[in-house]
């Protein structure tokens, strides 16, 4: 495993970067220790982000331990290069299988027939793809439950849109790159929307507001219309 890297990001929080490549392996290695902070519960320490080869650690400068006359940074990396002292498992610890309904119909499918041409297949195909491959939650961002999702099959890895939307419907399944994402609000995006699932990925009300969690496996299963529509709304 290459040496993890400390970085400043701000003047309260530090970045632990693991390789720079999107790759599972090293995404791993971020959960492994976005959980071992977790667990260390350090003083201080407000938020704990797994990204795709990094954790971000955010933490209350006035609440870290220091010793005489440390700077909070100094301190909290200090108290960060103790706890990368001992090796990762790499595994990010247990993962969760999350299966995703997801409805192709035409309404919803905004890019499906450009994505299918583009790759030389059917929509029939590029389904049977999407539903194949169970894909990993590298990381939540740009927007609250805001999954992004890898690494899926090189008949799939088309590229963004030319003209990003301004509107992307919330719920909307799509995908870029070798990337999947699901929209949790109504958001602007470029990528290739191809479905759209009628579960809500982020509930402010729920006691775990985001359906998905970086080091999570997610499956994207087929439903008909009839299907969507009887779901929609209804609870996780």
């Amino acid at each position: 495993m290459t040496t993890p890297r400390i970085e400043l990001s701000g003047d309260q929080c530090l970045i632990v970067e693991f390789g720079s490549t999107i790759d599972v392996t090293t995404n791993r290695l971020a959960c492994a220790f976005a959980r071992r902070l977790e667990a260390a519960a350090l003083p201080g320490v407000l938020d704990i982000v797994p990204s795709f080869t990094a954790v971000g650690v955010h933490y209350r400068a006035s609440a870290v331990q220091r010793e005489g006359g440390e700077a909070p940074h100094a301190a909290m990396r200090r108290a960060v290069e103790a706890l990368l002292a001992a090796p990762l498992q790499g595994d990010g610890g247990p993962t969760r299988l999350v299966e995703i309904p997801v409805c192709y119909d035409p309404e919803f499918g905004l890019d499906l027939d450009d994505v299918a041409a583009a790759k030389g297949l059917n929509v029939d195909e590029i389904v049977r793809l999407h539903g194949a491959t169970t894909g990993r939650v590298f990381m939540i961002g740009f927007a609250p439950g805001h999954p992004f999702i890898g690494l899926w099959d090189e008949m799939l890895a088309v590229p963004r849109r030319s003209t990003p939307r301004t509107k992307v419907p919330a719920g909307s399944v799509a995908i870029a790159n070798r990337q999947g994402n699901v929209y949790p609000f109504e958001l602007p995006g470029g990528w290739n929307v191809i479905g759209r699932t009628p579960l809500r990925m982020f509930d402010a009300q729920h006691q775990s507001p985001a359906l998905l969690r970086a080091g999570d496996d997610v499956r994207f299963v087929r439903i008909s219309r009839a299907e969507f529509d009887a779901m929609q709304g209804a609870p996780r």
